[in-house]
């Protein structure tokens, strides 16, 4: 059975690439545009982890964290931002609410499997 994953970005283009490089890694995908929208639909899914930008309209990635990281059977769950930010400020800041990883985009899609693989195995 493969891993199930959100990625949570209000780029479609980046959504998009995503999708492309962790389904052909057997990884099994799920897509919401901000952090509000992640919440509605994670309310009725049991996923492996979660890929998250940071800045978003209506609840940015760090938000969403600290929302997740308070909620029971989502508190553990491995979760990347994957952001345009680089400052260590911001990067504390997601250290802080919960992130378990960190990529910069522009990314490549080698580079963000193997950080994947590292946290969570596809099966």
């Amino acid at each position: 059975m493969s891993k199930r994953v959100m990625t949570v970005d209000d780029s479609a283009t980046v959504r998009q690439v995503l999708r492309m490089a962790l389904e052909g890694a057997d990884y099994e995908v799920y897509e919401a545009e901000d952090g509000e929208d992640a919440l509605q639909k994670l309310s009725g899914l049991d996923i492996d982890f979660l890929i998250t930008d940071l800045n978003m309209p209506k609840m940015d990635g760090i938000a969403l964290i600290r929302e997740l990281r308070q909620t029971p059977g989502k508190r553990f769950m491995p979760i990347i931002m994957l952001t345009s930010e680089s400052q260590p400020e911001k990067k504390r800041e997601g250290k802080e609410a919960g992130a378990s990883g960190w990529i910069v985009k522009p990314f490549k899609p080698a580079q963000l499997l193997a950080v994947v693989r590292m946290i969570c195995p596809a099966s």
